[in-house]
């Protein structure tokens, strides 16, 4: 037994819980209006069909709506023209987009090196400067590069973490996204970014899930915060260069090409985190896009070990994702119980944990997947009194006697009106090190860019008038939890 200050303690163990929900079919069945009324509005569609505002599905060419300014609308008080995005678009797709329009095919190539090369990354298309006059004038008739996103402001936390916040071209709202150095000698600087404005899912602990779900972002918008990442880094790197820093170029060994990349206070701008704004595979369609586009050697060339796409736990996207992506999966656990995740995360009232469990234990370690994936990576943030027992690390590890995976404990970040405290640093370490004594891998991430509202959990603003819509409603705490607590007063 733990028994040092701050450190685990054991509970007593309680009688056989009651499951939220009495049944497996009642686990996979539609709600109904009733349902999402007492579970909380924000899952209430977590049957997960795409949203009214989801960008175009696959195959078919990704639109925006271009603004009524620089003599692209009709005149008068016409409606603006509708303009292809092409930030966004698979490869493929801008092959049979650039042919429909009667421009050979291999045109592509010089597209995709425009929008997404280092030192060139451009937002217009007349900024193609090796470009025939002609093409740039016909591109931009038709066309934007621009990721339909305005860039709103730049904050920097002390320890170097940007918060970029942007605004959406096609109706309304603000994202963020987040810049994290390694601030090491040599490191790599990950971009986190985001993939819905606000989020259905309702996860208790997340100030995100306070907006609920307002709209999903394109494919183009995604990827626009990773291209708009790498020219903060280029800027970067020019005033670094000034005062007699320099650029390299190297080899990713796990990639299949030589790259010249961008580098950001002497760190390479390589990794991908899909773990911003939003439930990515709530909006998988643009997802899927965006990371084949992140992954293409011909345009951006992150390798599939550095593109990670985080889930809460929606089963069957998570078997589409895994079936069509060379992307990196993560899965945000929280809990070891049903019991407990049910209340945090009122998603696993429709997928419980022995569905995503067994959906993971199917497919892992992933076939042809880079070396990332041969072990799910969970995702643990540290509630205190919460999720951070001694019994809870114990159920960890029975988890990896089934399942290959490790685990990633992450401080959990407070927000106004958060009812959660982080477990302290003396436990978490405790919980920590149980877990690796029984030959699991177990790590703690390093909480970065807090001070700015940057850090894991603290995205969004709720208040925002943009597609205003009332909180969804805060679940329960279980009745063992409430008991306990009035046994304790």
């Amino acid at each position: 037994m733990l028994t040092s200050r701050g450190a685990l303690r054991e509970r007593r163990p309680v009688g056989r819980r009651r499951a939220s929900i009495s049944t497996a079919a009642a686990l996979s069945a539609e709600m109904d209006r009733e349902e999402a009324s007492r579970r909380g509005a924000a899952v209430a569609d977590a049957d997960l069909r795409p949203s009214a505002r989801a960008h175009s599905p696959v195959g078919e060419v990704p639109r925006s709506v271009a603004t009524e300014a620089g003599g692209e609308t009709g005149g008068g008080g016409d409606r603006a023209l509708a303009k292809v995005s092409l930030k966004g678009m698979r490869y493929a797709d801008l092959e049979r987009w650039l042919a429909e329009i009667g421009e050979k095919p291999s045109r592509a190539t010089q597209v995709f090196n425009w929008m997404y090369r280092p030192g060139k990354l451009v937002a217009d298309v007349r900024d193609m400067a090796d470009v025939s006059a002609a093409f740039r004038e016909k591109l931009a008739s038709l066309a934007t590069v621009d990721g339909d996103l305005e860039m709103r402001d730049v904050r920097t936390s002390a320890d170097g973490t940007k918060k970029v916040t942007y605004a959406l071209a096609n109706g309304g709202g603000v994202v963020e996204s987040v810049i994290i150095p390694s601030n090491v000698p040599g490191g790599r600087t990950t971009v986190c970014v985001s993939s819905q404005l606000g989020c259905a899912m309702n996860c208790q602990f997340c100030f995100t899930a306070k907006m609920g779900l307002r709209r999903n972002l394109t494919a183009a918008q995604i990827v626009e915060q990773v291209v708009h990442a790498r020219r903060l880094a280029e800027a970067d790197d020019e005033a670094s260069s000034s005062s007699g820093g320099g650029e390299e170029e190297e080899e990713d060994g796990t990639s299949t090409a030589t790259r010249r990349r961008t580098r950001t206070g002497g760190e390479v701008v390589s990794n991908v985190v899909f773990m911003g704004m939003g439930e990515p595979l709530h909006n998988i369609d643009a997802v899927l896009a965006a990371v084949d586009v992140l992954l293409d050697d011909r345009g951006l060339g992150f390798s599939k070990n550095k593109v990670t796409v985080s889930t809460s736990g929606l089963v069957p996207e998570i078997e589409r994702y895994l079936a069509e992506s060379q992307g990196s999966l993560a899965v945000s656990l929280n809990a070891t119980t049903d019991e407990i995740r049910s209340w945090i995360m009122p998603i696993n009232r429709k997928y419980n944990l022995e569905r995503l469990l067994g959906a993971l234990r199917a497919n892992f370690p992933r076939r042809d997947g880079g070396r990332h994936q041969r072990e799910v990576f969970f995702e643990y943030i540290m509630l205190e009194g919460v999720n951070d027992s001694a019994e809870d690390a114990d159920r960890l590890v029975a988890i990896a006697r089934t399942l290959p995976c490790k685990f990633n404990l992450i401080y959990f970040n407070t927000h106004d009106g958060s009812e959660f405290r982080c477990s302290d640093r003396e436990t978490i370490l405790a919980f920590r090190d149980r877990v690796v004594a029984a030959g699991v891998t177990c790590t703690i991430r390093q909480s970065r860019g807090d001070e700015e509202a940057a850090a894991c959990g603290q995205l969004g603003s709720p208040d925002a008038m943009e597609d205003w819509k009332p909180s969804p409603p805060r679940m329960k705490r279980p009745k063992r939890l409430r008991e306990m607590e009035m046994e304790a007063q």
